[in-house]
């Protein structure tokens, strides 16, 4: 029993050893470990992406291309030949056609001590040592030559690590860098926001000072107007406004000879009415019962109880004599003094003082005195004459209303002064709450980081010319023998463009995918040809550096350049995102492809 029990557990382990030695089994010559998987039969090969064809095991490797997809061939250039896009020849197509696209992306390295790679198919045993791509040198297993290349992973490994460590290191300067300007960015962007709120508050002040010198300065004027305005020329002024004047009085004669004429007419129809409703009185019957007469009767009785309304006498009516009577030699005004040119001005403003005096003496005085003689509506309407009169005097140069620098007083002028200063101060404030507001809805890149590097400037020398890159700003060329600057555009816009393109040894490259790039245009005309113009592709660097200039078509300029402030950015472009410390490392270190 015991010895039946002790085979059984030697056949178990026995067992147990085989599937370990099969699980560990080495893969065929070329296989990455993601494709083992199609390679563990002994007995069969399936190939890969036709499975409808099955291979002997034995026929993996055996230098002759047996699959359609070249995966019974992952460890010699057998199938080779294969092309990734279509068919070798034109009459393998056919609707039943087997897919001939290689299944494997070429012979892998193991490279042990480094990092694992493919190679093309091409370059297994061409007799070269591909150390970039396979440093152990197991691409020419076959010693094409009779010589065999050396396993240099080793050393190769150590270097990279080496390098690895200072990308890594780079990686982080730049990160760190960036940081920094996306905090400066910050910091000038609250300080526009700072700058627009005290702007707003003082344009708000500045339209209440505005306001106040606007009212300011009307009622300087308005308070100018009551005063003589001395004539720019002798008596001339004075002379237009006596004019004036003597019309406006004539206008005022003929009205108030109306309202007399009318207030007489008034009179003699109420002695009239009073006479009618005197007769009835006395002549009606009382006995009569008529409660309408009755009424009209005790009415008329109350209104004769009543002290009669003065008629006025002989001296209100020789005033009205007097005003109406015509300014002839005789009269009290004698308009042909105030009409002589030639009278100087003082003595003009004097005797226009003394006229006015006259006026009102003989007018207006009396004319108010007769107000309680007229109706409400004519009293009105002689008053608005009265006012008319003064307007007229004050528009037609009785005032200081010129606004003629030779004739406006200093405190007009001083006040308009102040008022326009306030003006401008107030359209300042404004156009610079314009510019802020424009300068934050500018796009400065993500995390706003391009306001932190816009004005700064970075150049190359190129031998014949330095190239000058301007921040948000301009592109230039700069001859170093001598002769004018050429501006190879302005700034535009920011956008982002896809590259391809191999990575130098120094990494000062921008690698593959999507860059960010500044778009500049409209420079200096370029002589039969278009107005210059620059884009500027950006890569991740640990400082800011022109890598490379070219002129990719006349007048149209190509920028590469390396910054910290695109290390890390999602670029967004062609329906993909995708991030530059992704896609490349900080330039400035050698790199290994592998």
């Amino acid at each position: 029993m015991k010895a039946i029990k002790k085979a059984h557990s030697l056949l178990l382990l026995s067992v147990a050893i085989s599937s370990v030695e099969a699980a560990e089994a080495p893969r065929p010559r070329g296989v990455a470990p993601e494709f083992a998987k199609f390679y563990k039969s002994t007995k069969e090969f399936i190939c890969i992406s036709n499975p409808s064809f099955k291979l002997d095991a034995s026929q993996v490797n055996d230098d002759y291309c047996d699959c359609p997809d070249g995966s019974d061939e992952p460890g010699t250039s057998a199938c080779s030949y294969l092309s990734d896009l279509s068919p070798s020849f034109a009459s393998d197509v056919s609707i039943n056609a087997p897919n001939t696209s290689l299944a494997l992306p070429g012979y892998y390295c193991k490279n042990k001590g480094h990092l694992p790679s493919y190679i093309s198919f091409l370059s297994v045993n061409d007799g070269v040592c591909d150390y970039d791509f396979c440093c152990d040198g197991s691409d020419e297993w076959a010693k094409v030559g009779g010589e065999a290349c050396v396993d240099k992973c080793k050393e190769i490994g150590k270097e990279w690590r080496k390098h690895d460590e200072q990308r890594r290191k780079a990686l982080s300067s730049a990160a760190k860098k960036r940081k920094e300007l996306v905090a400066q960015a910050s910091r000038l962007r609250k300080e526009i926001e700072d700058r627009m709120q005290t702007l707003g508050a003082e344009a708000e002040a500045a339209v209440i000072r505005v306001g106040n010198l606007q009212a300011a300065l009307a009622d300087i004027e308005k308070r100018e107007r009551g005063k003589v305005v001395k004539s720019s020329g002798k008596g001339s002024r004075i002379s237009m406004l006596a004019g004036l004047a003597k019309d406006r009085i004539e206008e005022l004669r003929g009205a108030l000879m109306h309202l007399r004429v009318q207030r007489d007419a008034a009179k003699e129809r109420i002695v009239e009415l009073e006479t009618i409703l005197s007769t009835f009185k006395e002549e009606y019957n009382p006995n009569f019962n008529d409660e309408g007469v009755k009424r009209a009767v005790r009415s008329w009785e109350e209104y004769a109880a009543r002290e009669p309304i003065s008629e006025g006498d002989a001296a209100h009516d020789r005033d009205l004599d007097e005003i109406i009577k015509s300014d002839d030699e005789s009269g009290p005004i004698q308009w042909s003094e105030w009409e002589d040119p030639d009278e100087s001005d003082t003595e003009a403003r004097k005797s226009l003082a003394e006229a006015f005096h006259f006026i009102a003496k003989l007018t207006i005085r009396p004319v108010y005195k007769i107000e309680e003689y007229l109706p409400k509506s004519v009293r009105d309407w002689v008053d608005q004459k009265l006012r008319d009169l003064r307007v007229m005097l004050v528009e037609n140069g009785i005032l200081a209303g010129s606004r003629d620098s030779g004739s406006e007083s200093k405190a007009v002028a001083e006040a308009r002064d102040a008022l326009r200063a306030a003006e401008d101060d107030l359209h300042n404030d404004r156009d610079q709450l314009r510019i802020h507001q424009e300068d934050l809805d500018k796009d400065y890149g993500q995390d706003d980081v391009f306001r932190a590097l816009q004005g700064q400037c970075v150049s190359r020398d190129s031998g014949e010319y330095v190239y000058e890159l301007c921040w948000l700003d301009r592109t230039t060329q700069k001859p170093k023998k001598g002769g004018s600057d050429t501006g190879m555009g302005k700034f535009v816009r920011i956008d982002s463009i896809t590259v391809d393109d191999e990575v130098p040894p120094d990494g000062k490259g921008l690698g593959s995918g999507e860059r960010v790039a500044l778009r500049y245009e409209n420079g200096q005309h370029c002589w039969n040809g278009p107005s210059r113009s620059t884009l500027v592709v950006l890569a991740c660097a640990d400082k800011d550096e022109v890598w490379k200039v070219s002129e990719e078509e006349k007048c149209v300029y190509r920028m590469e350049v390396g910054t910290p402030a695109v290390c890390g950015v999602v670029v967004e472009g062609r329906g993909q995102e995708q991030e530059q410390e992704q896609e490349q490392e900080p330039a400035g270190i050698a790199r290994d492809e592998l």
